[in-house]
């Protein structure tokens, strides 16, 4: 099956393996690009060596599933260039791309490429220039679920498609005892979360299931809920919260809230030898496949959310940070240009594993590292 395509005109093909907030921006001009400190005021010790841009505050906003990764890396940063304070609001990839493209922030982060009329829509506060895709952080979309007794679950999208879809109700229905012969299912009502917020974690599984069930899940791939029925909580933090708290639930968000919730994933009958478990390393495998479909500075990928491989988890996303290729406020860009070229260093992407993403396969990382400098 043809793989879903994120917005892009261009196609480059990647080898296997590869793969907050409405207020001005205040950066004042001091500091060096060649002005490199370690340790802060805070005392923690970063990760290698970070090349601090100009002192001042940097906003951004936008998706919830990279906030775990934001958060270290922004602890990181501002411990090596105490000058400069970073504020990342998740408010969900809608709302970062609008605060975005209304001049409220330097930067957004988004788990889906900008549309052709977002990217129109950029060119008013790019200038000169426009918004562009940069990617930054990959992982799972796991399926985290509380069925106390039930520690091994396993789903095919057809099955997810129906439980989203409210099609299915209770956890004991044929189709997923079928998929689990050796589990004991209890007659408990399944309760869907969704998120409320447009989020591009719901467009990504709006793609997994438009490709790999499209007869079950009839919706348009958005960034909004587009089913009737289910539970809605705002963000990826707050589905798994109502998912830890309410018996019977299932939802979706990044893998790392599932494990701080300690919640169970489920398995993914993909069609392969065997269920595929959702681990960053299985991400990986997914992700590696993908193609730039960008054109230029613009790096935004196609993902193959039908892969039927061994090892590849398929509900994957990735998350660019959305920023303007030209045209960007003078007293913001060098400490973009800082951050961001710290997020795809070879430091800041190795700190994805331990947070529950999957970094950046070696070539798209070194293209994204290509492209940073390039800003102005």
């Amino acid at each position: 099956m043809k793989p879903q395509r994120s917005f892009g005109r261009g196609t480059r093909t990647l080898t296997a393996g590869a793969v907050a907030v409405s207020a001005a921006l205040l950066l004042a001009a001091c500091g060096s690009d060649d002005n490199t400190k370690a340790g802060g005021e805070s005392g923690a010790k970063p990760s290698g060596d970070i090349k601090c841009g100009s002192d001042g505050k940097l906003l951004a906003s936008g998706s919830s599933a990279q906030k775990n990764a934001m958060d270290k890396w922004i602890a990181d940063y501002m411990a090596a260039c105490p000058g400069v304070q970073i504020n990342y609001n998740p408010i969900g990839s809608g709302g970062g791309i609008t605060q975005f493209n209304q001049g409220s922030t330097a930067f957004a982060g988004s788990d889906s490429a900008l549309k052709p009329e977002e990217v129109e829509a950029s060119r008013k506060v790019c200038k000169t220039g426009q918004g562009i895709n940069l990617p930054m952080v990959g992982g799972p979309v796991a399926l985290g679920y509380n069925l106390p007794g039930v520690d091994d679950l396993t789903l095919d999208a057809p099955t997810i498609a129906k439980i989203f879809d409210s099609k299915i109700k209770k956890w004991d229905d044929p189709a997923i005892q079928k998929l689990n012969p050796d589990a004991k299912l209890p007659s408990t009502e399944i309760q869907a979360f969704h998120r409320s917020d447009e989020s591009g974690t719901t467009q990504n599984l709006g793609q997994y299931l438009s490709a790999s069930a499209p007869d079950e899940w009839k919706y348009d791939a958005e960034k909004s809920w587009p089913a009737k029925g289910g539970q809605s909580a705002s963000g990826s933090s707050g589905v798994a919260s109502q998912v830890k708290q309410v018996e019977g639930a299932i939802g979706y968000f990044e893998l790392s809230y599932a494990t701080s919730n300690d919640l169970t994933s489920v398995k993914i009958d993909t069609g392969a030898a065997e269920p595929v478990e959702a681990t960053t390393d299985n991400a990986s495998k997914a992700i590696a496949a993908a193609e730039v479909v960008g054109e230029d500075k613009d790096l935004s990928l196609e993902l193959d959310y039908a892969t039927k491989a061994d090892g590849a988890y398929p509900i994957i996303l990735v998350t660019y940070e959305i920023v303007c290729d030209q045209g960007n406020p003078e007293k913001s860009l060098e400490a973009v240009k800082s951050f961001l070229s710290y997020t795809a260093s070879e430091d800041g992407q190795s700190l994805l594993a331990d947070e529950g993403y999957a970094p950046l396969p070696p070539e798209i990382a070194a293209k994204v590292r290509e492209v940073i400098p390039t800003l102005s």
